[in-house]
């Protein structure tokens, strides 16, 4: 019986399978969009089991577990590594048509050379032993696996005070790893950075800036929950200092300070020519009891449901207009924005070669079949497809680097169909490389 996680999984059409085999599976990947930890990457300490390695801070596989009935106990609390694991394969059978079903085998199969076994309680102990005695071989600490799935660049995603050592560290390697790091001041949007006053918060951010396009930064990062109207400056002036007060913020200060600062910001990214990524929709933390339980980024954020062309619109209007307007990606969340954001970014086209403003591949509760493929049609359709700034993994594990591989099968076989079905030339060469462009060649081209 064909395994399977075979070399043509989901490829169903000769045209798909030429495309992805020849154009795209060749292509080195560019990973600018992840939450990986620098120190792990750079210290390249082996993983002591597969629990660490595959369950360790990946909130997609605990929402899943608490879905399915699993105890917290087994998912965050103080179980054993083994014990996780067990739960983990008792899990995973019971999410067919579930991404993390087919993400869970192309990682068993691209990183522990597992494809001949499908995860469940049968195989579990034999999958333990085979995944952690790969483990233990020289050569599979965090860094060895990236450049063994053929990460070239990773861009992690940094808070402004960090100091970046790691990034130099392993940047001088030369080993053909390149790390960059990406702006993310969520802590100075959300006013919980409050050390200085505001004048010499703007001044350290500016020369915190810098500091970060001195060690490579080209990236920078944005969680937006709500837009609104900026304040003028001397009123987020007035606000910042309140703050540092004590004094409590109504949510529509809050709201407009935050929207003075991202403007601020992506004044800033358009000095350096950065490219500036907004990611918008998340509904942060809705269950109370398990906020204060576990803290964030535990598995529990939703999708928001928010009207917001117009005052994006609005934004993005005010920087075009003072030549201010940084190359932008937009990524939503809510699959009911997808539409409204292809077509708002050919609103802001102004010859840029790429595009100026994108909008950028399915994300989050998006990357899954279903959603790549809206999200490609909708590029499709309303904007040029063969300037997708191509894949990410938006991850905390370095095992979730095969979504790329993921998002490549996907993007071949819906072309491959389009070619079987005479909607494209029957032009596999000009297909192709247009394939290996979004793969490769376009995020290469912003980040490399």
């Amino acid at each position: 019986m064909r395994p399977f996680i075979h070399p043509d999984f989901l490829l169903d059409t000769p045209q798909a399978r030429t495309l992805y085999h020849e154009y795209a599976e060749p292509c080195p990947v560019i990973d600018y969009h992840c939450h990986l930890s620098p120190k792990e990457i750079a210290e390249n300490r082996p993983f002591a089991n597969i629990t660490q390695a595959w369950l360790g801070g990946d909130h997609y596989k605990w929402r899943a577990m608490r879905t399915v009935g699993v105890p917290e106990r087994l998912i965050t609390g103080d179980a054993d590594d083994h014990a996780k694991f067990l739960a983990w394969c008792d899990t995973v059978p019971k999410l067919l048509r579930n991404p993390l079903y087919h993400w869970s085998h192309l990682e068993l199969a691209r990183v522990f050379g597992i494809a001949d076994l499908l995860l469940s309680p049968a195989t579990a102990e034999t999958v333990w032993a085979r995944a952690n005695a790969r483990l233990a071989e020289p050569g599979n600490g965090p860094r060895d696996i990236l450049l063994r799935l053929g990460v070239r660049l990773v861009c992690t995603t940094d808070d402004p005070d960090d100091d970046l050592a790691e990034h130099r560290a392993q940047n001088a390697r030369g080993d053909g790893l390149t790390m960059r790091p990406a702006w993310r001041p969520g802590r100075y949007l959300a006013l919980q950075a409050l050390d200085r006053p505001f004048a010499e918060t703007l001044a350290h951010l500016r020369a915190r800036h810098a500091f970060f396009h001195d060690n490579g930064c080209r990236l920078s990062d944005y969680s937006v929950e709500s837009f609104a109207e900026p304040c003028a400056e001397a009123e987020a002036a007035k606000i910042h200092e309140a703050a540092r007060a004590g004094k409590a913020l109504s949510p529509a200060e809050r709201t407009a300070y935050a929207a003075w600062m991202l403007d601020w910001f992506a004044r800033l990214d358009a000095e350096t020519g950065w490219v500036r990524q907004l990611h918008i929709g998340a509904l942060r933390n809705p269950n109370a009891a398990m906020f204060a339980k576990l803290g964030p980024d535990t598995g529990f954020d939703a999708i928001a449901d928010f009207p917001y062309a117009e005052p994006l619109a609005a934004h993005l209007s005010a920087l075009a207009a003072d030549g201010a307007l940084p190359r932008t990606i937009l990524y939503n969340l809510n699959p009911k924005d997808t539409t409204m954001l292809a077509v708002l970014c050919g609103s802001f086209q102004d010859g840029t070669p790429g595009g100026r403003v994108n909008l950028g591949p399915a994300w989050w509760f998006l990357d899954q079949m279903d959603g790549i493929e809206e999200n490609l049609r909708a590029v499709s359709a309303l904007g040029c497809l063969a300037q997708f700034p191509g894949m990410l993994t938006d991850s905390r594990s370095v095992l979730s680097v095969p979504r790329h591989e993921y998002f490549r099968r996907i993007l071949c076989r819906m072309l491959g169909r389009d070619l079987a079905g005479g909607f494209l030339p029957d032009d596999l060469p000009a297909v192709g490389a247009m394939v290996r462009a979004i793969a490769f060649g376009n995020p290469n081209a912003l980040f490399a």
